[in-house]
């Protein structure tokens, strides 16, 4: 089947990456139908009691030591930062949610980046920070990050994830009401690839970085704790994947063992009939990355997924950056979901922004790597 794209829109995808070789296996699966069911094949069970290990909380003699090597590994400048920004804010009226004040005029990005700086000036180091783009953010937030002199504050690298189009579950190119085609992001799956590609992955490993913790961009209880790199480095794991305990009604992407590996399921795809609920945790998609270790190819898969668009059902392919648990050996901690330590914070909407904003203030105000 042959995809036409015209010559404008081509110029504009390959500068984030386009793959038409890529989106011509899409446009085969969506006409088809191959690979649409999403359940994970295998043995699923819940995890074993060592799999996931509760954080010590402050003041402990087991969360001191975590921090101080936490801040050594800070100090020695084996440390980044990640913050995944690709996404726009539909539910923050269509904007770029990374550039959208939260408190004192500081942007989602801006009190992201004043942690980072705050933790890594205590350590005695420089975090450098990699900001995940999209083509739908990617210029908006080089110009804020101008505009507010973050650049100044701290090294600041934003890169873009990469492009697609989204189909017509005929398998045909999808286009809006104006008759344009419909570019999307391919899923924070694009994380390593994108890192790679962009030279950023190389650049801070031959500067020494060997972690990188990764957030989004609207979790602002996901700050840079030492006490959660001295976890990662103590535990050895090529993956740290923070957790909380749910509650009743969430849903989402937990970890589980497939055929004996623990990694992250994310909930679509869990087998029918298997009960979510016996799993009391799930992720939060924070998570510290060894960079040698994601520094390769994987064969993350892509998952079909339905959307509307101007009322229309238009199907475009994702992957999911929490599947490289699948890959890796990866370790699970459970951290405080809420309170003045709560490290998952989302404000997925206005609403939720207001529900929480006062617990975002004394997060960032308490400065929670200087204990």
């Amino acid at each position: 089947m042959t995809l036409s794209i015209d010559d404008t829109t081509r110029a504009e995808l390959d500068r984030y990456g386009f793959d038409p070789a890529q989106l011509a296996t899409f446009a085969e699966r969506a006409r088809t139908g191959a690979g649409s069911d999403n359940a994970v094949k295998g043995t699923v069970t819940v995890p074993s009691p060592e799999d996931v290990t509760e954080l010590p909380p402050i003041g402990s003699r087991e969360r001191t030591e975590l921090a101080r090597i936490g801040r050594e590994a800070i100090a020695r400048g084996e440390v980044g930062a990640v913050i995944l920004a690709g996404g726009m804010a539909t539910r923050f009226g269509g904007v770029v949610k990374a550039v959208v004040p939260v408190y004192d005029g500081r942007s989602f990005l801006e009190i992201k980046v004043d942690d980072v700086v705050g933790a890594s000036r205590h350590a005695g180091g420089r975090v450098p920070i990699y900001v995940m783009t999209s083509f739908a953010t990617h210029a908006r937030i080089e110009e804020h990050v101008r505009e507010s002199k973050l650049d100044a504050e701290a090294d600041i690298t934003c890169f873009p994830q990469l492009v697609s189009l989204r189909l017509t579950p005929e398998g045909t190119l999808f286009r809006e009401g104006d008759g344009t085609l419909s570019p999307y992001a391919t899923g924070h799956g694009d994380l390593s690839f994108a890192l790679r590609a962009s030279g950023v992955l190389a650049r801070f490993r031959a500067a020494g970085g060997r972690h990188l913790v990764m957030s989004n961009v609207d979790n602002l209880g996901a700050t840079l704790d030492p006490a959660i790199v001295g976890l990662h480095v103590q535990r050895g794991a090529k993956i740290t994947a923070e957790v909380v305990k749910k509650d009743p009604g969430d849903k989402g992407g937990a970890p589980a063992r497939v055929n004996g590996i623990a990694q992250i399921v994310e909930g679509f795809r869990f087998p029918q009939g298997f009960d979510q609920d016996a799993i009391p945790v799930f992720n939060t998609n924070t998570f510290v990355l060894d960079a040698e270790a994601i520094d390769r190819d994987f064969a993350l898969p892509f998952y079909r997924v339905e959307k509307k668009v101007e009322g229309r059902s238009a199907i475009q392919f994702e992957r999911l950056v929490g599947e490289l648990t699948a890959f890796l050996p990866s370790a699970f901690v459970l951290v405080p979901r809420d309170g003045e330590e709560g490290r998952f914070q989302p404000a997925k909407d206005p609403e939720e922004l207001a529900r929480r904003l006062s617990n975002i203030i004394a997060i960032a105000k308490g400065e929670r790597w200087s204990r």
